[in-house]
C-alpha cells in the first residue's frame, strides 16, 4: 500500500475525514435539489437541524467558515454547493483554503493585478 504524504497546511480527504463529514456532506450534497436551496434560505437554522449537524459544524457553515467546514470532514466539491446559494466566488474560497486574504489570492496565486 502507497505511504500517505503529507501536504502542509492541507486537509487529507481519506476514510476517516468523509466518515468525519458524512452529515455535514449529506446537507451540502442536497443543496443540489431547488427545494432543498430555497429551504436552506428561508431558514438555515431548521434546514441544518434537519441533518443533525453537530454545533462545530453548524457553526461553520452559518459562517460560511470554507477552511473550517473542509477541517470537520467537508467534501470540498459538496461545500461548493453552499457557496452557490449565497452565491461565493470560488477564489473566495481558494483564499480561505490558503489562509490568505481574497486580493493576496488573486495576485499570488492567480497572478491577477491589484487594485488601487
Amino acid at each position: 500500500m502507497p505511504e500517505k504524504t503529507a501536504i502542509p497546511d492541507t486537509p487529507l480527504f481519506d476514510r476517516a475525514g468523509s466518515i468525519r463529514g458524512y452529515r455535514l456532506n449529506k446537507m451540502a450534497m442536497a443543496l443540489g435539489q431547488m427545494e432543498h436551496r430555497e429551504a436552506f434560505k428561508a431558514d438555515e437554522d431548521a434546514y441544518l437541524a434537519r441533518f443533525a449537524l453537530s454545533e462545530e459544524e453548524r457553526a461553520a457553515v452559518k459562517s460560511r467558515d470554507w477552511r473550517e467546514m473542509v477541517r470537520l470532514g467537508g467534501n470540498l466539491f459538496f461545500i461548493l454547493k453552499i457557496a452557490a446559494v449565497d452565491p461565493t466566488p470560488i477564489t473566495q474560497i481558494g483564499a480561505a483554503q490558503a489562509g490568505m486574504s481574497h486580493e493576496d489570492f488573486l495576485y499570488e496565486r492567480l497572478g491577477k493585478k491589484r487594485h488601487g
